[in-house]
């Protein structure tokens, strides 16, 4: 059973490679040799951590992966919401560049206020995948439990399994996996509906940052996120007791990151540092760089290549990201050039628009607000449900908060933004108009520039529009094109006739998953398959059946 696995999963890949579907590394290693990877992630969580030099609540399982492991300390998200964010993440896009930026499309759009769909799958550029398809393609048995939350839906080739059971103990013998794990307990929802559980942190030993006014209210919602994060530690304890009781703990290499900031406000939405700096862990098998720190800037969209190239896979061209270690030396391979700058956004947030586009070199950063006319506060029903906002917003009405304390709620944003994070580490300072920094001014206000055209920043584009676009005028997105069947022999040939569409197919008798069609099937006579097309964006196309002969 364990060689026959392993043949198939050979097998699959060749097929991929000569099909030129599947960007195979030269120096692919057989299926079983090849590591496992694990994502841990969690929700809403700048680096308050032990390992990042935030004493304030211990996390013992997350500072054992530091010290096993290679600790990033420059690291940025894309967005400082979770959908855009998570959308590059999965594509190692920029959500700007593949219209996922606005806050969110799929489940509510808040149709009352933006005239949108109620809910909307994006469109994206038709080479554009989300990434683990490339795994399955390649033979790893990918699991996701249970956090997708992309901006589109996702196809049957993406997944080998999505539940809060999905696990890689679910897979076939001796065959590699991608694992994705997501603690939604720090999530910014949880400091409300966990209000009434015992703290493991105190109220009273809190640092307060100058932003939030110090009061009885503010230290108890910290308190209750530190609480969570010592939650989410312990469940982080319990996947690397699992791996170890599998004896997967040392073939697997394991990424601990978070999708951005806090879930605190002025930091959750943001794009300033605070909302935008996350931390990342990587552990690899067998002490490998156990306890090296790396100060480079890292992007999120960084990620998928990354995995991809630590699976053998060369990554897609299209990608805007850049793989940041590999198997041999834990590095970033010598052939790709370290970020000098990483980028940003944010779109509609709910019912609320803005645009704010965002460059940082680790020390600078500049923001550009494109409706200066608007608040820096956007007034996002959900977050009123945190004790600490509300309270905020009342003390804002009482003009009882101090000047630092009412930037936040300015009725009006300056076109530019320049802050130096290393004498102003909160932000309080802009530096725009000041004389003296006009050098870095410029420079990064040419980079931002830049990036917004080599990216094709959709965000200046309506987004009633933008969905009109890709629905080519109509209230429905298109449908894909069904796969068209050739045989020749017992070997068969799928196609699709819409542009970008992945293809799965499922023989009878083999189980109820789809399989990622990478090059010609061969069946038995007599053996029947149905297959399925699905272009992200478009509705599933309707099944087609055959039979060998």
């Amino acid at each position: 059973m364990r060689y026959r696995s392993a043949l198939f999963l050979l097998l699959l890949a060749v097929a991929g490679l000569a099909s030129g579907w599947l960007p195979l590394s030269e120096d692919l290693a057989p299926a079983p040799d090849r590591p496992n990877i694990l994502w841990i992630s969690c929700e809403d969580m700048s680096p308050r951590l032990a390992s990042y030099g935030d004493s304030t609540i211990s996390t013992p399982n997350i500072s054992r992966l530091a010290r096993e492991g290679v600790r990033y300390t420059n690291v940025f998200c894309t967005a400082g919401v979770c959908a855009p964010s998570r959308n590059a993440i999965i594509t190692g896009m920029y959500q700007t560049s593949t219209g996922g930026h606005n806050m969110r499309t799929l489940n509510n759009t808040y149709p009352e206020k933006t005239g949108l769909p109620k809910e909307y799958s994006i469109v994206m550029p038709p080479d554009v995948k989300a990434f683990p398809e490339y795994l399955r393609a390649a033979g790893y048995y990918t699991t996701n439990n249970d956090k997708t939350d992309y901006q589109f839906e996702a196809p049957p080739t993406v997944w080998d399994e999505v539940s809060k059971k999905a696990h890689w103990r679910n897979r076939s013998p001796d065959q590699p996996f991608f694992a994705v794990f997501n603690s939604v307990v720090t999530h910014e929802s949880q400091v409300w509906m966990r209000k009434d559980l015992p703290l493991r942190a105190n109220p009273a030993q809190l640092h307060v940052p100058p932003y939030y006014p110090d009061t009885k209210t503010v230290r108890q919602d910290m308190a209750r996120f530190y609480s969570n994060i010592r939650d989410m530690d312990d469940w982080v304890g319990q996947l690397l007791d699992e791996l170890e009781a599998d004896g997967q703990l040392d073939k697997t290499i394991i990424f601990f990151w978070s999708d951005h900031g806090d879930g605190l406000p002025f930091v959750k939405r943001e794009i300033y540092d605070r909302g935008l700096r996350v931390p990342l862990l990587v552990r690899f098998p067998d002490g490998r760089f156990a306890g090296t720190t790396r100060e480079e800037l890292v992007s999120m969209i960084d990620l998928a290549p990354a995995v991809l190239t630590l699976a053998g896979i060369k990554p897609p061209d299209y990608m805007q990201g850049n793989a940041f270690l590999n198997l041999k030396t834990g590095k970033r391979p010598a052939s790709i050039q370290p970020h000098r700058y990483v980028f940003a956004a944010r779109d509609r947030l709910d019912s609320e628009y803005d645009r704010v586009r965002t460059v940082h070199d680790g020390r600078y950063q500049y923001i550009r607000n494109f409706f200066p006319q608007k608040p820096l506060y956007m007034d996002i029903d959900y977050r009123k449900q945190q004790p600490m906002m509300a309270e905020l917003l009342r003390l804002r009405d009482a003009g009882a908060l101090n000047p630092t304390q009412m930037l936040w709620f300015q009725k009006t944003k300056p076109v530019e933004e320049l802050y130096d994070l290393k004498t102003d580490p909160y932000e309080l300072t802009n530096l725009a108009t000041q004389p003296a920094y006009s050098q870095h001014l410029r420079r990064l206000r040419q980079e931002m520039d830049r990036w917004l055209t080599d990216t094709k920043d959709l965000g200046a584009i309506p987004e009633k529009e933008l969905v009109r676009q890709w629905w080519h005028g109509q209230d429905t997105p298109p449908t894909t094109a069904s796969p068209q069947m050739i045989w020749s022999g017992n070997k068969l040939t799928l196609s699709c006739s819409t542009p970008g569409a992945s293809l799965a197919y499922k023989p009878a008798g083999a189980g109820s998953g789809w399989r990622v069609y990478t090059g010609p099937v061969t069946l038995p006579p007599g053996q029947s398959i149905t297959a399925v097309a699905m272009r992200i964006g478009y509705q599933k196309s309707s099944e087609v059946s055959s039979t060998s002969k």
